[in-house]
């Protein structure tokens, strides 16, 4: 619920608050004459008696009868309690929590980048405030095969060229050098489809505004890093000296 739109956790809460009135009318309706005022065996005045009860509005037309019916009602009573109290909490925890608002390109590319081939995939900050002490942390999960003949999921970290931003604003590009060292070498396209290869991202950082952590993650499959192609330039200088990104053109790439 936490991570849900607003109209989807506004009708989970609604439906949730007709449920549990619809519990308890069930159980009211068990007894007849329970309930002053209402219809014996109306299951319609029995659910509004019960949405009454839960809101404690108290309108003074239906009220309990019986042993049974009061002690429903005290049942009821702490219910509604324990409910607003559950569902305040959700609703303060959506609007204290933060959200990256990060935005990853659509593929990664392999492009060579001062002679070394070097995967890279890029960022966009989308927010109004930077993003404090951001760090990223890329793996790459593969199927291996062991001696044995025993298939498993394998996961690499891989070393990047600048894992950490100090001041996250604008656009990140995230490379890894492709060199002997890296797990990704000599990998063509072809090898990285049949390992069903896949690169994970994670990215988190603090929030300026409420200094809070901040995180974000996104993967790309084989079929999603392209080789020769590298991403055009986004950023651009305004009269006034101001940085600006073109959020419009952060996908594309150029042959390299």
């Amino acid at each position: 619920m936490l991570i849900a739109s607003w109209p989807w956790f506004f009708a989970q809460l609604a439906a949730a608050f007709v449920v549990v009135n619809l519990i308890f009318a069930m159980f009211y309706v068990f007894d007849r004459g329970g309930i002053i005022n209402a219809r014996p065996g109306s299951y319609l005045d029995a659910f509004f008696f019960s949405v009454q009860t839960l809101g404690t509005l108290g309108y003074g037309v239906m009220a309990p009868r019986t042993l049974y019916t009061n002690l429903l009602v005290t049942v009821e009573s702490f219910t509604g309690i324990l409910t607003i109290a559950l569902f305040t909490g959700i609703i303060f925890a959506r609007f204290s929590r933060p959200f990256a608002r990060v935005v990853f390109s659509r593929i990664a590319v392999v492009t060579p980048f001062d002679g070394v081939p070097t995967l890279m995939f890029r960022t966009a900050n989308q927010r109004g405030e930077a993003i404090m002490d951001a760090s990223v942390v890329v793996t790459l999960a593969r199927q291996h095969t062991t001696l044995e003949g025993v298939t498993m999921r394998r996961f690499q970290e891989l070393k990047l060229m600048r894992s950490n931003n100090s001041l996250f604003a604008l656009s990140w590009t995230v490379m890894h050098p492709i060199d002997q060292d890296s797990p990704l070498y000599g990998l063509t396209p072809e090898d990285m489809d049949e390992q069903d290869v896949e690169i994970i991202v994670m990215l988190n950082g603090l929030d300026e505004i409420l200094a809070d952590r901040i995180y974000a993650r996104h993967a790309y499959w084989a079929d999603e890093i392209v080789f020769n192609r590298r991403f055009v330039d986004v950023i651009s200088v305004t009269q006034a000296g101001h940085r600006l990104v073109d959020l419009t053109r952060f996908h594309d790439t150029v042959e390299s």
